[in-house]
């Protein structure tokens, strides 16, 4: 259900928490800790300081902030909104060498890094994320932190905007 953001400077804690709580996945804490930053003025208002939050988390608590993504094509358990982005892309239906593809280079990825290949896949298509896959094989650790954080706040503005209405 999209939300005005009046309606989301207006709400209790808890209702404000589960209205945003999955723009992050698996991580309501950043909606809860932003929470106290109202009102919002606009959606990228709201955004920066949720993205803010997650700047000033811990290194430990960023990548379980990480590790809580799934793999890309992957059949596991995953959140809503994660489900509903892999399927916008056609990560649901792959070919059955897709998704070898897929499970071997987040197996690389994983193995060489220690958490998910993150990256927003809205304006993305199979074949620009097979080339990120290649190229950010070859970063280090550090690097890969920073952009899977990137990729983070973009997929987060992504759900934002799909769950606050701005016909106001």
């Amino acid at each position: 259900m999209p939300y005005s953001l009046e309606q989301l400077n207006c709400m209790s804690q808890e209702e404000f928490v589960e209205a945003l709580g999955a723009v992050f996945e698996e991580t309501p804490a950043i909606a809860h800790r932003v929470y106290h930053q109202r009102p919002f003025a606009s959606v990228r208002e709201l955004h920066q300081q949720m993205v803010a939050v997650v700047n000033q988390m811990s290194r430990a608590e960023q990548l379980a902030l990480i590790c809580a993504h799934p793999d890309l094509g992957g059949k596991t358990k995953m959140a809503e909104a994660s489900v509903q982005e892999q399927a916008g892309l056609g990560l649901d239906r792959l070919t059955a060498s897709e998704f070898e593809q897929f499970q071997t280079l987040n197996s690389a990825y994983r193995a060489k890094f220690g958490f998910p290949f993150i990256i927003a896949v809205k304006n993305q298509t199979k074949d620009s994320i097979l080339e990120a896959f290649d190229r950010r094989l070859n970063h280090t650790t550090e690097i890969e932190i920073t952009q899977s954080l990137t990729e983070i706040a973009q997929i987060a503005r992504f759900r934002l905007l799909d769950l606050i209405n701005q016909s106001q």
